[in-house]
């Protein structure tokens, strides 16, 4: 399967499939859309109103990555359900820290 991030020089590009009120706040696994997009499955309970969601999606990518909401910023995609964020730190380590939370 093909990884939804990709390394930067400066830390990790992270495609991410947003479901605003989820029910809860969560990083739920990797999905290939039907266009053979791979993307990060996030669920928050935030509404998609006033950035509240985007806010959410980074606090949720933050504490999975054990960085500083700070380091995670909206790349592209404020308005659509697949966002791009930058995550700033060691890609390398950031990019193993994914694959554990995803696991095998």
């Amino acid at each position: 399967m093909t990884r939804p991030w990709r390394l930067l020089t400066d830390g990790l590009e992270v495609r991410v499939r947003a479901t605003p009120r989820g029910g809860r706040d969560a990083v739920e696994g990797i999905e290939t859309r039907a266009d053979g997009l791979p993307v990060l499955k996030v669920r928050v309970r935030a509404a998609p109103e006033d950035g509240a969601a985007n806010a959410a999606i980074r606090a949720v990518l933050a504490e999975a990555l054990g960085c500083p909401a700070r380091a995670v910023t909206l790349a592209a995609g404020a308005t659509a359900r697949v966002k791009l964020f930058r995550v700033a730190g060691d890609g390398q380590a950031l990019a193993a820290r994914i694959g554990a939370l995803l696991g095998p």
